[in-house]
């Protein structure tokens, strides 16, 4: 279930929803340096990450899903922002090069569902990068942040998901190996953690960043054919009547018998 948009737009008004929105958005620009030229979507709650790709992108578009709600986005100029359904958006096909994805995949009802859509509105070629809580992290246990609610994953369930759903991963980053607290020192420190927490522990960061690729055909497994009995059976036309019984072998029909 989605969480209200009103609690994720006071959490990233807080201090430490300030200091996640600063450490995600170096993550994300580090896998997508340029979006120049691109027509992006943002697919959950991504406002707070949106806005620095906003001013080289083609196009910004910011969906919300209706069970969680919708807020105006930007807040200058006219809105990129709508309630849609999240497996039905109202897009025509590849109609994005590139859809982010955050807040989304882990409180979704159907995650497989949800990405089948992302994969049609997607172009051929088209990225997508998606934010969800670690199993293994401390923020996925937690209920100070957005990324304590749902259902978080780990690289593999990540793994199987997107190729069941006609992705192929391409990269992996994590994030968050701060302690999930509302504590000063600990967002001044911030920075520090990240950098330890990437060398020493990466397993256990607070969330996955996974960046995959559409993939336009799917291969099939290869089935083995079974060898079977033929349904009907030749069957010997009847002689006419009087011309007594069938030739033996050797024989013509107009030779004696021997």
């Amino acid at each position: 279930m989605y969480l209200d948009v009103v609690d994720l737009r006071d959490f990233y008004a807080q201090d430490l929803g300030f200091t996640v929105r600063e450490i995600l958005i170096q993550r994300l620009t580090e896998r997508w340096p340029t979006v120049a030229g691109d027509r992006l979507l943002g697919l959950g709650y991504t406002t707070p990450y949106l806005s620095v790709f906003r001013p080289t992108a083609e196009r910004t578009l910011a969906f919300m899903p209706a069970t969680q709600g919708v807020v105006n986005w930007p807040p200058d100029g006219p809105s990129a922002s709508a309630l849609v359904i999240e497996d039905m958006l109202p897009l025509p096909d590849a109609a994005v090069d590139r859809v982010l994805l955050v807040h989304a995949l882990e409180v979704a009802g159907d995650p497989r569902e949800v990405l089948r859509e992302v994969w049609r509105v997607l172009a051929p070629g088209g990225r997508l990068v998606a934010v969800v809580p670690n199993r293994r992290g401390l923020w996925a246990r937690v209920d100070t942040s957005p990324f304590g609610y749902g259902r978080p994953f780990s690289r593999g369930q990540l793994t199987q998901l997107l190729r069941e759903s006609l992705f192929s991963p391409v990269g992996w980053a994590e994030a968050l190996h701060m302690m999930p607290l509302n504590r000063r020192r600990f967002r001044r420190s911030a920075n520090t953690w990240e950098t330890i927490g990437r060398r020493l522990w990466p397993a256990f960061a607070g969330v996955i960043i996974v960046e995959a690729t559409k993939q336009l055909y799917q291969g099939l497994p290869a089935k083995r054919r079974a060898v079977r009995a033929p349904a009907f059976r030749p069957a010997l036309i009847p002689s006419p009547a009087g011309a007594g019984l069938s030739p033996r072998l050797g024989e013509t029909a107009g030779d004696p018998p021997g």
